[in-house]
């Protein structure tokens, strides 16, 4: 299902709005529903691709389908929390879980595995089952993560707040996530416990923010880690019914969502943005411009050279980087996960525990084995899946990979990269195939379909220049830069999604309801938490 309409098709479109997002990924939908519920903004989404979504868009092929991005959704299954209620009020209630049970994911070793069970005390337990001996290192990390999470509170409340009160209040309200942002996730697992094989359990959901133990922020482990604690789940019908849902709400207040519509430049007149200049030289006009394109994108690409350097936003970007890239297998079988005996458990397959040595190892010998291979069965975790793609099943395998290796071919076209790199792309093809029917024997002879993305399908697609699929990395230095919060030093030019708050789904959900707070000069989050759309179903 493709989502939006296409903008050859809808030549004749308004060119005055109240708002104008440039990308439709979750922060951007996100920010357009919120403008458009708490204050009936006409708000015009603007994408690039041919369908809405970003990084929750499907792709289909005959009998098939799978999602590019969501694979596991935490803090969800609880109708109460703070994470359901937001998609409750941007979708108006109209969005579905399925809760993935008692198991959410699992870390595969050579010779043995760990679970993650749902539920913070089953967690505890579980682990102190597996390490007996470091009972006190698991009750004091799981009582880290889960304080440093509520820290994040404040912390993400300072980037919409108007800017007076940043300057007055600002500090104060960083600082206490600063001191856990600060220290990488070993240094602070390593002050807890001398138990590597303990360390590396704890840490092997690193594929889920890009960076393993050594080189990433303690805050944004925590954050994910705490995130899933309680369990995790997975949309009914499918990743993109989450922009499928979210689409009715701004077009309830006079919105649209346009695919095929590529912003050039973002238009300036006398130092505020007042509207976006579309390739084919379209000029459409609003007194808010909301870019979900990316912080580096926005400044880099769609401002004039003249006004991002006035600014000094060129300069900030020294402070930042971009994520890991990724390859993505997309496999299809022709038989039901029922039949093939899939469960709707991750699979975090790793050679060994020693995340940051495998990473490097892999990033200098890309024939050394690989740091991980996570497997996801999207099929399995939907329960309508079955109803569409009767008889099917689709699986995917995920690695972290760095983007160097692909420059070589970053100037060719999609499809015509010729035959070194389609030899690259079947060689790791069948490397993640391997490790799929190790995992998952009743695979072997059943695949019709297995398609290989790579950073280059990345960047083609979601336009991220080295293939970064989260953003701006979670280093510590990351969450130093103040600069990153959705109000610009350009008046009316506001940022949205994972770059102004944290990385994935729920983080980019967040980055949309700092954006329109800021817009607004409101609290939309508390307005989010009164809503009554979770009780619509």
């Amino acid at each position: 299902m493709r989502i939006g309409t296409s903008y050859k098709q809808h030549r004749d479109l308004s060119e005055q709005w109240d708002a104008i997002v440039i990308g439709s990924g979750i922060g951007g939908l996100t920010a357009a529903a919120a403008l458009a519920k708490v204050a009936k903004k006409r708000v015009l989404v603007l994408e690039r691709h041919y369908t809405a979504g970003g990084f929750t868009h499907t792709f289909r092929r005959p009998g098939y389908e799978w999602d590019v991005g969501v694979h596991y959704i935490g803090e969800v299954s609880d109708p109460e929390s703070d994470v359901r209620r937001i998609f409750d009020f941007v979708t108006d209630g109209q969005l579905e879980w399925a809760d993935m049970g008692e198991v959410y994911d699992r870390v595969v070793l050579p010779d043995r595995s760990y679970d993650f069970v749902k539920g913070r005390d089953a967690f505890r337990e579980k682990m102190q089952e597996y390490f007996p001996k470091e009972r006190r290192a698991i009750d004091l990390y799981i009582d880290r993560i889960e304080k440093t999470a509520k820290k994040a509170n404040l912390f993400f409340a300072e980037k919409g707040v108007p800017g007076p009160i940043s300057t007055l209040f600002g500090g104060l309200m960083r600082r206490p996530l600063l001191k856990e942002a600060r220290h990488t996730t070993r240094e602070v697992l390593e002050d807890r416990t001398s138990d590597q094989e303990l360390i590396g359990v704890l840490t092997a959901q690193w594929g889920d923010y890009g960076l393993p133990p050594a080189q990433s922020s303690f805050f944004i482990h925590a954050l994910i880690a705490n995130h899933y604690i309680e369990g995790a789940a997975y949309p009914v019908g499918g990743a993109s019914r989450i922009a499928a849902t979210m689409l009715p709400v701004i077009e309830n207040a006079g919105g649209e969502v346009i695919t095929n519509a590529e912003v050039d430049e973002i238009l300036i007149d006398d130092g505020k943005a007042v509207g976006v200049k579309l390739t084919d030289g379209h000029e459409l006009w609003a007194p808010f411009v909301i870019s979900d394109a990316g912080a580096r994108n926005t400044i880099e690409r769609l401002l004039p050279v003249e006004t991002a350097q006035a600014r000094g936003l060129r300069s900030k970007l020294d402070g930042v980087q971009p994520s890991s890239a990724h390859l993505s297998l997309y496999v299809g079988l022709d038989a039901t996960d029922s039949e093939l005996g899939l469960g709707k458990t991750n699979l975090w397959v790793y050679p060994t525990l020693q995340h940051d040595q495998n990473m490097q190892r892999f990033s200098d010998d890309r024939s050394a084995p690989l740091p991980f291979v996570y497997l996801s069965f999207p099929s399995a975790k939907d329960p309508e899946f079955e109803q569409r793609h009767p008889g099917h099943a689709t699986i995917e395998a995920v690695t972290m990979i760095p983007y160097d290796g692909f420059e070589p071919w970053e100037q060719t076209g999609w499809k015509k990269r010729g035959a070194d790199y389609d030899a690259l792309k079947s060689d790791f093809k069948e490397r993640l195939l391997e490790t799929l029917y190790e995992q998952c024997p009743s695979a072997r002879g059943r695949v019709e379909v297995a398609e290989l993305s790579t950073p280059l399908s990345t960047r083609n697609f979601a336009n991220h220049q080295r293939g970064e699929i989260y953003g701006l990395t979670s280093t510590p230095a990351r969450f130093e830069q103040r600069w990153l919060r959705p109000r610009t030093p350009i008046k009316g030019l506001f940022l949205t999604g994972a770059d102004v708050a944290s990385l994935g789904v729920t983080g980019a959900l967040m980055g949309g309801i700092l954006c329109s707070s800021a817009v607004l000069l409101r609290d939309v989050r508390r307005t989010a938490m009164r809503s009554p759309d979770r009780h619509r179903r």
